[in-house]
């Protein structure tokens, strides 16, 4: 009978563990995601329910959902849209114990957004090319913005769309403040020319120049090592003229369903050993925990001009809306 008892104990205890959940939406790659997912509900007992999408996807979501919402956190993808969120209403203002373990620039991204967000991780915009591919057809490697406007690249250049990408929209803003909006917009029909697609997701564009299905994407950098330890033929620059970082951020969302769950979940990807599962699924932006250990793949931010980018301006849900809107009826309209 004594057995008995300890067995049903034991078992109302792992089943009392399993009905704690958190639904989170999380916008980088899927092994990432994957592996945070496991390893917090190993070490907690807590069902971790992922679902992957681009930040611009996500954003929509959430939207959508305000009145009902069905997730928890949103984790990952750039931060303009965590932003967007924040100043909609519909993220949740929360200060953590460990926001002074931080870098600055993460600390300054949940500060900018009255503590609705917070800076996870950091990543350069640059391009990916393919030397097998682009030797075949006798181009020289990018390393600057200006080089993708040549005739020679056309057809051969993919990026995201920045109606669902954070990484398209990063690229519009960093060139907007690399050489004034209607400069910049010039040189945004320039480039539509030479663009072959654009794709629903801002990863899609290098994981096809691996592949050898275009020569040059417009990309973040840190995902270049990953493509090449597969295997692939993908290298990886950032402009000479000079470019834009992305921050990537985390949100706790309002009207959470599990709100302790999601701050429990939302502190432990704060701490070094989370933000290290980064490069063991092989990502390598620069972590926000100054205490996390920086994988040699991670890019070498002293060696990138980077532009001072103006985080709270172009984070802004009307700025980016407009500025999207102008690239559809100027730019996406355009025939190739």
């Amino acid at each position: 009978m004594k057995k008995l008892i300890v067995a049903a104990a034991l078992g109302l205890s792992c089943a009392a563990a399993w009905s704690q959940q958190v639904n989170v939406i999380c916008s980088v790659q899927a092994e990432w995601c994957n592996m945070l997912a496991t390893v917090y509900a190993r070490t907690t007992g807590v069902k971790v329910n992922m679902s992957l999408k681009g930040s611009g996807e996500a954003l929509a979501q959430l939207l959508a959902e305000k009145e009902n919402p069905k997730t928890d956190v949103w984790f990952g993808g750039t931060g303009d849209p965590h932003l967007q969120a924040a100043e909609q209403g519909l993220t949740l203002e929360y200060k953590s114990a460990s926001l002074p373990q931080l870098h600055d620039w993460a600390q300054q991204q949940a500060k900018q957004a009255g503590y609705k967000t917070v800076g996870i991780y950091s990543g350069p915009l640059g391009f990916g090319y393919n030397p097998e591919l682009l030797a075949k057809r006798k181009l020289q490697a990018p390393k600057a913005w200006s080089d993708l406007l040549k005739p020679e690249y056309k057809g051969d250049i993919q990026v995201a769309n920045p109606a669902s990408s954070g990484t398209a929209y990063t690229m519009i803003a960093t060139l907007v403040q690399l050489m004034g909006e209607d400069k910049a917009f010039d040189y945004l029909k320039g480039l539509h020319r030479n663009v072959s697609q654009y794709t629903r997701s801002g990863t899609a564009p290098i994981k096809a120049v691996a592949r050898g299905e275009t020569a040059v994407s417009i990309s973040f950098v840190h995902d270049g090592p990953q493509e090449r330890m597969a295997g692939f033929p993908i290298e990886t620059v950032t402009p000479a003229e000079g470019t834009g970082a992305e921050i990537g951020s985390m949100s706790i969302i309002k009207g959470a369903r599990n709100l302790e769950a999601a701050k429990k979940f939302y502190e432990f990807c704060l701490t070094p050993g989370a933000q290290e599962l980064a490069a063991a699924a092989k990502q390598y932006q620069l972590p926000s925990n100054k205490a996390a250990k920086v994988d040699a793949n991670v890019p070498d931010f002293k060696k990138i001009r980077l532009i001072n980018y103006d985080y709270a301006k172009y984070g802004a849900s009307a700025e980016r809306k407009r500025l999207i809107a102008r690239w559809e009826k100027e730019v996406n309209s355009l025939p190739r």
